[in-house]
């Protein structure tokens, strides 16, 4: 998988499918997103970092439509979207879910491609890609946090919505596992759909990532590539940062 240095070095894509606009989410006197601005690309990995806390999956609820937003909108190149609009556009991918624990994976494959419109021709490449092979006869609530990580993924790759949101993707991976994963993750972006992934393990997300998101306390604090972000990041603490880690630092 390349790093995040050679990432950068590939180009970026340019059209902006949606824009992200001054996007404030409030629970009572607790503001867990201010004003949180930036885009998505076709075509790319977009990485959205930060700590737990930060406001990494409240910002994905609004997005896909789970959590009503108090401020800002969501914009196409047509204009703002309603939620109605959002779904068409988004499908979102929540962490530690398991739908229907009694079905096998191979009918929640198939029942997600259908309810989607999404190409049932794709399903067995892409449970070869995420190894699920083995699994499809197995009833969702009986794998394990892993295998049922990439029954998921598997299930988020076959719908057709243009931007792809996944809480936390690698996480219940082993090292191999999270190699098929992001190789899975990069097709689905070279294929021009934005794959958006909300990671908290900065090692793992400069791996995959052409750009990224940085997010401290409900705040965006830089957006960019590694290349642009350490540039930011050397004008503010005087060094180049060595790695996307303290490029993080350094600039939250």
């Amino acid at each position: 998988m390349p790093t995040a240095a050679a990432s950068a070095s590939s180009p970026v894509p340019c059209e902006v499918v949606l824009f992200v606009r001054d996007l404030t989410k409030h629970y009572a006197r607790l503001t867990a997103l201010a004003g949180v601005s930036f885009s998505i690309r076709r075509g790319e990995v977009l990485g959205l970092i930060g700590p737990n806390g930060s406001g990494k999956t409240t910002l994905f609820e609004c997005l896909g439509g789970v959590l009503p937003v108090d401020e800002g909108s969501v914009e196409a190149a047509t204009g703002c979207l309603s939620t109605e609009q959002r779904l068409a556009q988004i499908f979102y991918l929540p962490d530690s879910i398991t739908p229907w624990p009694s079905q096998r994976v191979s009918w929640l494959l198939e029942y997600v491609t259908g309810l989607f419109g999404g190409r049932p021709e794709r399903i067995p490449d892409v449970s070869r890609e995420l190894g699920l092979e083995p699994l499809l006869d197995a009833p969702l609530g009986s794998l394990s946090k892993g295998q049922r990580k990439r029954a998921l993924l598997a299930m988020g790759l076959l719908t057709p919505q243009p931007v792809l949101l996944a809480d936390e993707p690698f996480d219940g991976l082993d090292l191999r596992q999270t190699r098929e994963v992001a190789t899975s993750l990069r097709a689905a972006a070279a294929g021009e759909r934005a794959v958006v992934l909300s990671i908290h393990q900065i090692s793992d997300a400069a791996r995959v990532c052409d750009r990224f998101v940085l997010l401290s306390n409900g705040r965006v604090c830089g957006e960019g590539t590694f290349d642009e972000l350490t540039t930011m990041a050397a004008a503010r603490v005087g060094g180049r940062p060595a790695d996307l880690e303290q490029v993080f630092l350094a600039l939250t």
